[in-house]
């Protein structure tokens, strides 16, 4: 059964990283870190959680970035020196028993109190990559296809870690992210 494993928040904050040209200061919502106990999940984000740059991240498509625990292992292999914990993609939902050939665009899921639903994929950006530190990350999630996705909220309430993801009602059976994935990227 598929269950929230973990559940990340963070707000954006300034950052300084070091280049081949000096420092580059950004700022950011891709640092998460793990909330115990239940959290408020509204139609926006989780309580305690902000996105920066509202062109491209949060708004009511982009409430939660989810990503699955079952990639970490592969993540940990390929880039052994990184501290791989849930989280480390700037999810706030880390995800044990879905991928993304699993979840199809348009999906409802129950999970605690709220119901949610799968937007789209996840595209990662250099953000992903300088938090890491590896330049080629965002490449490697291209081609693997571990992206992660997002949900909007269909209803408010509270959620927490253990917490099972029910699903509720799947309209799109093609469209998985991995489909959607390749549409977007193998053209």
């Amino acid at each position: 059964m598929p269950h929230l494993l973990s559940l990340q928040v963070g707000m954006p904050q300034e950052v300084v990283t070091k280049t081949r040209k000096g420092h580059m200061t950004w700022t950011s919502g891709i640092f998460k870190n793990p909330v115990e106990g239940p959290v408020w999940l509204g139609t926006l984000n989780l309580k305690g959680d902000g996105q920066a740059d509202l062109t491209v991240h949060g708004g009511p498509d982009k409430a939660i970035l989810a990503y699955s625990a079952d990639h970490y292992p592969f993540w940990r292999e390929e880039f052994p020196d990184v501290d791989w914990q849930p989280g480390a993609f700037g999810e706030n939902f880390t995800i044990a028993g879905l991928t993304e050939g699993d979840v199809c665009i348009h999906d409802i899921y129950s999970i605690g109190e709220t119901i949610i639903q799968v937007s789209q994929p996840r595209q990662p950006c250099w953000k992903l990559a300088t938090k890491l530190q590896r330049p080629t990350l965002p490449k490697r999630v291209i081609k693997t296809g571990f992206s992660g996705w997002y949900f909007r909220v269909l209803q408010e309430g509270l959620v927490a870690a253990g917490q099972t993801l029910q699903l509720v009602e799947r309209t799109i059976p093609q469209n998985t992210i991995t489909a959607v994935n390749r549409y977007l990227y193998e053209q």
